[in-house]
């Protein structure tokens, strides 16, 4: 892709080249372009996230793949203790900025930095406001944002981009509402993108990425519930993730 890459807003389509024509061990579609709404989109719609540190910008799509089915979700005793004992609030697009910003600060301990620049910050906020990013923000009990994570949502399945805690499993705690929450509306699959122990610990699974474009092409037959999720999913923040019986 050329570096006047034109921008595209959120009704034009850009067409990578097809991932399942890659070899088994490589992982980059493509290269360059820009993090305009129809690039990320195009780009989401077709399995594929940006990941870089410095230009161009590298079109990603991995194999294997890492993936949560929600009703593998895995919900330990002490997560369920904190969930009995309401120990946050969790809520949805309330302030995605904040959150992504958040993600932005915290440099994690494998990492030499973060890959969250201000580009990244001012692209997603921007698919936010077109409807397709989303956040989870948590709040402790004096009102304060201690965590929360961000992803994008097209069809019924949900790409996990980031999260933050900045109090001990604030993160989790969003997360595992969230994925619950998304089971109970029949979303198909978290796309958790790569590898890790705490998502694999999870309930996390890796799945080759065939099998990754056939569960992505039936989730993408579904509608998506484009908008706020604060106004869409408003029985969302007293939901019960502890409740089995939540189906209808």
């Amino acid at each position: 892709m050329s570096a006047d890459f034109p921008f595209l807003d959120i009704n034009e389509f850009f067409s990578f080249p097809n991932p399942l024509e890659l070899d088994d061990d490589e992982s980059v579609v493509g290269a360059g372009g820009n993090l305009s709404p129809g690039m990320l989109f195009s780009a989401y719609y077709q399995g594929l996230f940006p990941w870089y540190s410095e230009p161009p910008i590298l079109w990603w799509s991995l194999n294997p793949r890492l993936i949560l089915i929600p009703q593998n979700l895995k919900v330990t005793k002490s997560m369920e203790k904190l969930f009995k004992k309401d120990m946050y609030r969790v809520t949805l697009d309330r302030c995605f900025k904040d959150v992504i910003t958040g993600c932005q600060r915290v440099v994690r301990s494998h990492e030499d930095g973060t890959w969250i620049n201000n580009e990244i910050v001012e692209a997603y906020t921007n698919l936010h406001n077109e409807g397709f990013a989303h956040s989870v923000e948590v709040w402790n009990k004096n009102g304060d944002l201690v965590g929360g994570l961000y992803g994008v949502s097209i069809g019924n399945t949900f790409a996990g981009e980031s999260m933050f805690s900045l109090e001990p499993n604030s993160s989790k705690y969003g997360f595992i509402k969230l994925v619950r929450f998304l089971e109970s509306k029949d979303f198909s699959f978290i796309d958790c993108q790569q590898e890790t122990s705490h998502l694999m610990s999870l309930g996390a699974a890796s799945v080759s990425r065939s099998e990754f474009y056939s569960l992505l092409n039936e989730a993408l037959k579904e509608s998506t519930y484009r908008g706020n999720w604060s106004e869409i999913f408003n029985d969302f923040t007293d939901f019960n993730p502890l409740l089995t019986n939540y189906k209808v």
